[in-house]
């Protein structure tokens, strides 16, 4: 009797293990699944060894000007350009509702830029024709700095001013996160961790914003909700890392 009850306990007992054994692998699956969906969910366009998914604009390749440097990679200006010959970069893929996550770094006195929907075409002989702008820019010593807070680092380039400048000093990494959403008909830009500017899209309040800026005219500004990123050459040096973008 007493050997008949031992074998039932251990029986119990086995049973017990076996069914927490299977809710403890279902639960690791479950949170192993759920951190990878979330990681699948963004797509690296820059990984810091190549060039990959990047061209740049009206061209095949990249030119040297573009250097891989401890996983960034880095624009150093051309001392001597033909008249309009440019180096702007621009993802290979095109993107409409997006979330794009970088780091950025400009030289003293520098400026460069963020474009999204971004198209090449005969008539276009630059990014900026067709695609809006986030500013890069050492706000302290680049004359756009002092050219009114919609030329500062952050800014819809004139049309939206930055609420405060949260840049870091030259020299050193700024995040930044661009979310554009047509579908929401709105657009943000965080700033080292801060959200700095917020804008209306494809919508009366875009309108009125082009309207009043630089590009009211400007037959292709604005006007493509699908299009490559763009990293602009405005003639100074500026790297660029850990790109990637999670599609909205």
């Amino acid at each position: 009797m007493k050997k008949l009850l031992v074998v039932v306990v251990l029986t119990v007992l086995f049973v017990n293990c076996k069914e927490k054994a299977r809710e403890t692998a279902k639960d690791t699956s479950s949170e192993t699944t759920m951190e990878t969906s979330e990681q699948d969910e963004w797509i690296v366009l820059f990984d810091g060894t190549s060039f990959d998914g990047w061209k740049e604009y009206g061209k095949e390749g990249i030119s040297e000007n573009w250097k891989l440097e401890e996983g960034a990679m880095v624009f150093y200006p051309p001392t001597e350009r033909t008249q309009g010959e440019s180096y702007n970069l621009i993802s290979s893929e095109q993107f409409t509702d997006f979330e794009l996550s970088l780091e950025w770094k400009i030289a003293e006195a520098g400026n460069s830029g963020i474009f999204w929907g971004v198209v090449e075409n005969d008539s276009l002989g630059q990014p900026y024709e067709s695609g809006p702008e986030i500013q890069v820019l050492d706000n302290d010593k680049h004359p756009d700095g002092k050219n009114g807070t919609s030329h500062q680092a952050g800014a819809l380039y004139d049309m939206v001013s930055p609420s405060k400048d949260v840049t870091k000093p030259v020299g050193e990494w700024n995040s930044c996160v661009i979310k554009i959403n047509h579908k929401t008909h709105q657009g943000s830009v965080v700033l080292n961790g801060e959200e700095i500017v917020t804008f209306p899209l494809r919508n009366e309040g875009w309108d009125g914003m082009v309207a009043k800026s630089k590009f009211a005219d400007w037959q292709h500004f604005g006007k493509y909700m699908t299009g490559s990123i763009g990293l602009q050459d405005h003639g100074d040096q500026v790297a660029y890392r850990n790109i990637k973008i999670r599609k909205l």
